[in-house]
């Protein structure tokens, strides 16, 4: 365990390069060291030290591409430069300075960029992000960057979230002030709950569709899914555990605090979860434990897939984003408690509150957007993920106590203590949360966080962030215009929590009565994740971000573009592929058989018809739906077929690993691979 946090620069690593030049860790918190040329330098000249004393020889940038680079999210780009040249004397010669450090110029046409850079028009900048450490992988020292364009343009997933958090920072400190408390800032802090699936690296390397798709686009059940429940946090498939704890133990390495690990309700599916903290660099963690996850699940001879819905009949994966703000000093924003004992002013927590209910209700349609990922199509709703239809669950308790403050009871709001009687004398009564959880709800209050439940596992989530920051940081505007007004906080809070309680539901969000009870409040249902990309376009939110300086209004274009393209890209590989496995694969083995192949071939062809109907189509909207309906309709029906088929086809004839060989993980799975041993 010595080596824990080592391969980060902060705390005692930092103080110890950087001590030799008269610095210490603590420059690096104060982030404003980035515009200082002199400190900038012993920075540099300390990562190189580092990097040397740690066998890492090479630097890159590294930064978060706008779009989606290949099947899934969260991949990230790079450029790898050697810190040394060669002298006259033919040897190294090692040379790090402050400008290599702080910036760098690539291409920032070839990536997705939604039409803000042109071929001919390529320049691109990365940006030292200084408020996420630098970190050692294998040989390379990793600086989180931004990436920016020539004219000043976001062509990055990062730079909106730094503006988002500076925006709302701005008016919720705004906000506290104006009911008496003072703060040097407001920050969003987040803790991700990562799912994911982990099966045979052979079975794998038998399924095109996952190497090209991220997700099987035919495939028949087995006799047994996860209809026993045995699954659930059972005890870990021994193979998959030695995995797990490497991945662990690197993260670990690298100042990841990922500490919890358990199976998921599919088979072959497990979650880790870390700590909380600070938003920028918790993304930056999440990306680097995926980016994990699939090397260190190859040495085990498994593959990780972090599609939302890999598997049709079983669960899918989420990234369960729980939120919460905080101010620098330490204070939670979100725990009733500790702001009333820290500010003496009952009134916060309940504004604060109202002010998130408020954003939840005005802007759910944007909420929807951020989590418009192409596989939250199949597992929104699905009784494995909250619905479509974006509401907040607060419990019954705060519930009530918001109730009473809109209709003029004013106090402070005190959670009911509350105790289940085990029926054990060994035990007695045991002391639990207030409110039960709500498992169906998109965006539930914890205690002393929100959780966004139905977030994709396989999303950068940089613009869900972007999105809850930005929409808080517009109520909060809104709460403190009102207060200057000359309204009083705890009024401001009562009129928009009247105006926006049907936001409010504590109720089954899987039920039939719920969708009929969201109709008749009004509340935003967008089961389409095409209609919710198209959201990012709506005038109300162009004009916010821009409002707020987050986007402009050609950049939140760009983003919406790019999710259309991305979608109908990805329907393309998928429709592709589903034609080649069946022509090429499915139909000569079949035929061997005896079994007809008709109504399967007939299939296919309405497939490939709908498929150059898209091809054929230039307008990004009509193409995307056009997209979905090949998806979700006429690649379905050909599935349906070709799934039919595969349950009287001999096992022996069938071309591609099937789900029994996908979602059951044999013990002596990997029997090849040496076992993991923590030392």
């Amino acid at each position: 365990m010595e080596d824990y946090g080592q391969k980060v620069f902060v705390g005692a690593v930092a103080d110890k390069y950087l001590g030799k030049y008269g610095e210490s860790s603590a420059l690096l918190k104060d982030h404003s060291w980035v515009k200082d040329q002199a400190k900038a330098e012993k920075v540099a000249a300390a990562l190189l030290d580092w990097g040397r004393d740690s066998n890492a020889t090479v630097f890159t940038h590294w930064f978060q591409p706008l779009g989606a680079n290949g099947v899934r999210h969260g991949q990230t780009g790079q450029v790898h430069n050697y810190m040394f040249t060669f002298g006259a004397d033919g040897k190294p010669c090692f040379k790090f300075k402050a400008g290599e450090l702080l910036r760098g110029e690539t291409d920032g046409s070839s990536y997705p960029n939604g039409g803000l850079r042109a071929t001919h028009t390529a320049g691109a900048y990365t940006v030292l992000d200084p408020t996420s450490p630098i970190f050692i992988l294998d040989d390379t020292i990793y600086a989180p960057t931004i990436f920016i364009s020539y004219h000043g343009q976001s062509l990055d997933e990062k730079i909106p979230l730094l503006r988002s958090e500076q925006a709302m920072s701005a008016q919720c400190v705004r906000l506290l002030k104006l009911m008496g408390h003072t703060t040097a800032g407001v920050q969003s802090n987040i803790g991700l709950e990562q799912e994911f699936f982990l099966i045979p690296r052979d079975s794998y390397d038998r399924r095109p569709d996952l190497q090209q798709c991220g997700r099987t686009i035919l495939g028949k059940m087995p006799p047994r899914g996860q209809e026993m429940c045995d699954h659930y946090m059972a005890p870990l498939n021994q193979h998959a555990l030695n995995c797990l704890r490497e991945i662990q133990h690197e993260a670990f390495k690298l100042g990841i605090p990922l500490k919890t690990r358990h199976r998921e309700v599919a088979p072959n599916q497990y979650e880790m979860a870390p700590y909380f903290g600070h938003v920028t660099s918790q993304i930056d963690q999440n990306l680097l434990v995926m980016q994990l996850c699939e090397e260190i699940a190859a040495k085990y001879e498994l593959a990780a897939l972090f599609q939302e819905k890999p598997f049709s009949g079983v669960n899918g994966s989420g990234k369960h984003n729980n939120w919460s703000l905080g101010t620098k000093e330490g204070l939670n924003l979100m725990n009733a408690g500790q702001v009333a004992e820290v500010t003496g002013n009952l009134d916060i927590f309940p504004v604060l509150i109202a002010a998130v209910v408020t954003a939840v209700d005005k802007h759910s349609d944007l909420m929807r957007a951020a989590i418009a990922d192409p596989g939250n199509d199949f597992r929104l709703g699905a009784m494995e993920a909250p619905p479509s239809i974006i509401s907040t669950y607060l419990g019954d308790s705060l519930t009530e106590y918001l109730e009473g403050f809109k209709g003029g009871k004013r106090g402070e709001y005190k959670p009911k203590p509350r105790t289940v009687d085990t029926g054990c004398d060994l035990f007695g009564t045991l002391e639990v949360p207030t409110e039960d959880r709500n498992r169906t709800s998109p965006f539930p209050y914890g205690g002393h966080r929100f959780e966004f439940r139905a977030v994709g596992s396989a999303q950068n989530v940089s613009m869900v962030n972007t999105v809850l920051n930005t929409i808080c940081a517009d109520a909060f505007k809104e709460f403190a215009d009102k207060i200057e007004g000359g309204m009083k906080a705890d009024d401001v809070a009562a009129e928009a929590l009247k105006e926006h309680w049907k936001i409010i539901f504590n109720g089954n969000g899987y039920s039939e009565e719920w969708k009929a009870e969201a109709g008749k409040r009004g509340l935003c249902r967008i089961d389409s994740g095409v209609e919710a990309m198209e959201q990012l376009g709506a005038e109300k939110n162009l004009e916010m971000f821009a409002k707020l300086g987050v986007m402009s209004k050609e950049e939140l274009l760009a983003r919406r573009d790019i999710a259309l393209q991305h979608y109908t890209g990805l329907v393309e590989i998928e429709a592709g592929c589903m034609i080649d496995m069946i022509t090429q694969n499915i139909v000569p083995s079949v035929k061997e058989t005896g079994i007809s192949t008709a109504q399967m071939e007939a299939e296919c062809a309405k497939v490939k018809a709908k498929y150059e109907e898209l091809e054929h189509e230039e307008d990004p909207l009509k193409k995307a739906k056009i997209a979905r309906e090949l998806r979700l309709d006429v690649m379905a029906n050909a599935r349906k077929v070709v799934d039919e088929v595969e349950s009287i086809c001999p096992a022996k004839s069938w071309p591609f690993a099937t789900y029994r060989d996908l979602l059951f993980l044999d013990q002596n799975q990997g029997h090849n691979a040496t076992p993991f041993k923590c030392v």
